[in-house]
């Protein structure tokens, strides 16, 4: 916390994104850059976690897919902040079971920090997964970018619009320099021409842009122009028109205060889904329709698969199995809040789970 302070002393105030961004991702102090968070352990849980049907499921997608473009000989899987790894991992067990599928493979894991890396070749170990940290290392394709709770955790800004003013929200300290507050600022004249030009305006209230999440939509949209491919996005959020704040930090699986910990503890936003499609529409991608994670695994397969695998289970083994399931699909707990985004190129008809 002191280091925070120390950076905020200094700088006497700053834009939420760039406290979310010291936070989050700092390279000596930041959450992200020295905890492993993920599991009972850790401050949160997510759906690899929970059941590994999950990233089998999202393995078929993917060797459905590659079905779908012919076949090639080459194609890259991208996972977007690969956690603990524990989804890669998955995904190489399936995999394997379709051997032209595997044959033709190679997994790029986009990840920045060193101690989550460690954590993930350790669970890999695998000769065709290789480590990227920008979107511009990719090369070749067709490409399959696939990110499941990655871009909730990008910093975004957050603008207050009262009547035709804007303020942009930052962090400063306390008079007596011990604690962290929110300020509000008047905000920039590009930044109100960015939101303008985004249509997230027209409502007053607290109005969420997600920069970093925007950049790498562009940059995925031009490889997946230029090498053919996909973009799956699993995340919580909303597809309703509506300013919203939703700026949230999580510590051992509680919510806490945003400023109780930072750099200890997560923070997020949710998706607004609708912005994300007018985004990769913009950049000249196709989106077949928003879904919840619980429609997409249905149509998938799971149901069938856990039926199936049900079948030379214990008693006991069937009911934690279905109990899993269960926060993966239920519309009251992961199935409806979390939602599904895939986008391909325009001339491009796949559509498993949506």
């Amino acid at each position: 916390m002191n280091k925070v302070i120390n950076i905020l002393k200094e700088k006497k105030y700053l834009p939420v994104d760039q406290f979310i961004n010291i936070s989050l991702y700092e390279k000596n102090f930041g959450y992200y850059m020295k905890n492993n968070p993920f599991g009972k352990k850790g401050d949160f849980i997510t759906s690899p976690k929970i059941s590994n049907l999950f990233g089998e499921m999202l393995a078929v997608w993917c060797v459905a897919f590659w079905e779908n473009r012919g076949r090639p000989n080459k194609i890259l899987l991208v996972e977007l902040g690969p956690g603990d790894g524990s989804l890669c991992k998955d995904l190489l067990n399936t995999f394997k079971r379709f051997k032209n599928f595997y044959n033709s493979l190679e997994i790029n894991l986009l990840e920045i920090s060193t101690k989550l890396k460690k954590i993930q070749k350790n669970k890999i170990n695998n000769n065709k997964v290789k480590w990227i940290k920008k979107i511009n290392e990719i090369n070749y394709g067709p490409v399959i970018f696939l990110g499941n709770e990655f871009f909730d955790a990008l910093p975004i800004k957050q603008i207050y619009k009262k009547e035709k003013l804007f303020f942009e929200k930052h962090v400063t300290l306390s008079k007596d320099k011990k604690k962290i507050r929110f300020l509000h600022r008047k905000a920039r004249n590009n930044l109100i021409k960015n939101i303008k030009n985004l249509n997230l305006t027209s409502r007053e209230g607290t109005i969420e842009y997600p920069l970093e999440a925007i950049k790498y939509l562009k940059n995925i949209a031009k490889k997946i122009n230029k090498f053919d491919g996909g973009l799956l996005a699993i995340d919580y959020g909303y597809t309703t028109n509506e300013n919203r704040n939703t700026l949230q930090s999580v510590k051992k699986h509680k919510y806490t205060d945003f400023f109780s910990k930072p750099s200890h503890s997560d923070i997020t936003s949710h998706i607004n889904f609708k912005l994300f499609n007018e985004i990769l529409n913009k950049n000249k991608l196709d989106v077949k329709k928003i879904t919840y994670q619980s429609e997409f695994l249905k149509k998938v397969g799971i149901l069938e698969r856990a039926d199936i695998l049900s079948k030379r289970m214990t008693f006991k083994e069937k009911a934690n199995m279905f109990y899993r399931l269960k926060r993966l699909l239920n519309p009251r707990e992961m199935g409806n809040l979390f939602k599904v985004i895939f986008a391909q190129k325009k001339d491009k008809n796949f559509s498993l789970g949506f």
